[in-house]
């Protein structure tokens, strides 16, 4: 393998060629990097996705992936039930991974990838974007630096609309494909590891309340990639037994409180993430539907608008900041941003660069999200505060204990 100096030396393979698995190939090509190849759920579904997108190779399956040692970095973006097998045998095979969120089906799967990721030195990441919107990042800045003192109460929502008719679908929506939780862990996750990476704070409790607005659905015969209409496609009524929205109080290891919606049936809400923290000394706002500003909340002074401009952020924040204030960034440079410090990462592990300021979700992370989710469902089924069990790399997981206090 040719040796890497910079990240421009590094080449990837994008397994999953629906939505998300485009936008990885379009950040890693904004970094300089290759994309060498694509592995879809058949070659002949993955084909026309090569061409268009002027990937040079499909790969017939997994293991003529892993076998290519022209693979540096693989990035999963296939549904959830794949991506445990697909992480553990690409870190077996020598590869430094990328995965979509969640991490793996459950805990106990999480807890093998992350003490396989630690065992093989490999860069191991958790593709969750949010913590690379720049005034993202600033909030954090801010509030580890003591800005606004005590956190006192974390509010916050991630709502969308795609799922909220009857005749809407995707594999998320059935337990086999995208686990036992759909809203929570699909879109909730992100909340929830955006405002720990924001706090630097551990959930430690939740209570959880589950919603299944839609018992049953129409499912279309034929496949439906994400965010695609199914309007005229033939259906079948199907039972369904995953989350449409959930409303969730949580405890912060500091001390926070927070509370929480999440809902993937909100009507007029396409992909929307809030957040607000208050504390002893002043509070912060952000919404993904305004990114380029950062609400700052006074009470002895007037409230501010911090815009996304590098020249006004903290140094961290202004190294996930690509262009200068006034021209917009969004969601496609989120993924640029978490993929350039996965890069860098692999650069500095051969000695040839340092390391990124803005830390990436590892797999330990990956597998604190799912003890989270393991938590949601019990207090869910038990209607009681649960704790959240605390990951640790030398033990192996344990079920989360109740507490009804």
């Amino acid at each position: 393998m040719a040796a890497i100096r910079r990240v421009s030396d590094l080449r990837a393979a994008v397994v999953g060629t629906g939505f998300i698995g485009r936008v990885h190939v379009e950040a890693i090509r904004r970094l300089g990097a290759q994309v060498v190849g694509l592995l879809g759920s058949a070659p002949g579904r993955a084909q026309p996705v090569a061409d268009e997108l002027g990937v040079p190779r499909v790969y017939r399956d997994l293991a003529e992936l892993l076998g290519d040692d022209a693979v540096d970095v693989v990035h999963i973006a296939s549904p959830n039930h794949a991506h445990f097998d697909q992480a553990k045998q690409a870190l077996l095979a020598g590869k430094h991974v990328v995965c979509e969120k969640p991490l793996a089906m459950s805990s106990a799967e999480t807890a093998e990838l992350a003490g396989l990721a630690r065992a093989s030195g490999r860069v191991a990441a958790v593709n969750y974007n949010a913590r690379f919107y720049p005034q993202v990042t600033e909030a954090r800045s801010r509030v580890l630096r003591g800005d606004l003192g005590d956190l006192r109460l974390i509010t916050g929502s991630y709502r969308q609309d795609w799922l909220a008719e009857s005749t809407d679908w995707n594999w998320r929506i059935e337990s086999e494909a995208g686990g036992p939780l759909r809203s929570v862990a699909d879109i909730g996750s992100h909340l929830l590891d955006t405002l720990s990476f924001v706090t630097g704070a551990r959930v430690t409790h939740v209570m959880a309340d589950l919603m299944t607005f839609l018992p049953v659905r129409q499912r279309p015969t034929g496949p439906v990639e994400t965010f695609a209409s199914t309007s005229g496609a033939p259906t079948e009524p199907v039972e369904i037994r995953t989350d449409d929205a959930a409303a969730l109080l949580v405890r912060f290891e500091n001390g926070a409180r927070g509370a929480l919606v999440i809902s993937q049936v909100s009507m007029g809400h396409k992909n929307s993430v809030e957040f607000e923290i208050a504390g002893s000394s002043s509070a912060l706002a952000w919404s993904s539907e305004s990114a380029e500003q950062l609400w700052l909340g006074h009470r002895h002074e007037p409230n501010q608008l911090l815009a996304r401009d590098p020249s006004l952020l903290s140094p961290a924040a202004a190294s996930v900041a690509f262009l200068p204030g006034g021209h917009n960034e969004g969601f496609a440079s989120s993924f640029k941003g978490l993929h350039r410090a996965v890069y860098e990462s692999v650069v500095a592990q051969s000695g040839a660069g340092t390391a990124p300021q803005v830390p990436f979700a590892s797999f330990d992370d990956g597998h604190q999200d799912a003890l989270i989710m393991d938590a949601i469902l019990a207090s869910a089924h038990s209607g009681s505060w649960t704790a959240v069990e605390a990951a640790s790399p030398s033990a192996p997981s344990r079920p989360a204990e109740s507490d009804n206090r």
